[in-house]
């Protein structure tokens, strides 16, 4: 007969031994994502004249420092959205925003699909944002957002990007 400190330790011995087994095996993979159809980005004509890169910078009320706004309009219907707080003696704020764009007449229309590198609900209207055209030239274009706010934007390179 067995001492009971010997069942006891064995008994130790064989439980951590299963957790151990049980926890050795990787867990099943996760189903690949379907792939959403109304989340494929159109092509937009490769001459479209909103194809390109448009900067603005804006004060506004309430909000110290200066508000920068990147809109990347791709010739693939892809768009980038960044938008930055660039305060005196402040690390600069950020959001950037990935998705679709395309043009309802004379309305620039952005479907965010990602915001800061996170897949969002592609139904919920926040993610679906229109600005009026109320002008534009070659290098120049005025836009209106449904918030009222007036983004009056110049053309930058094609590879700019917002400095940080």
């Amino acid at each position: 007969m067995m001492p009971l400190r010997m069942l006891r330790g064995l008994g130790v011995i064989i439980v951590g031994g299963v957790v151990a087994a049980c926890g050795s095996f990787p867990p099943p993979p996760a189903p690949a994502p379907e792939t959403d159809p109304t989340q494929v980005c159109q092509p937009v004509a490769e001459d479209d004249p909103l194809v390109g890169n448009w900067l603005s910078k804006r004060s506004q009320k309430g909000v110290v420092g200066e508000l920068r706004t990147l809109f990347t309009l791709q010739a693939d219907g892809r768009m980038l959205y960044t938008e930055q707080l660039k305060r005196p003696r402040q690390p600069s704020q950020g959001l950037s925003e990935s998705g679709c764009w395309w043009r309802d007449g004379d309305v620039l229309v952005l479907k965010t699909l990602e915001s800061n590198g996170v897949p969002v609900d592609a139904d919920d209207p926040i993610y679906t944002n229109t600005y009026a055209i109320s002008h534009r030239s070659t290098d120049k274009l005025r836009l209106r957002g449904s918030d009222g706010i007036e983004h009056n934007t110049e053309r930058t390179s094609q590879g700019y990007r917002l400095p940080f």
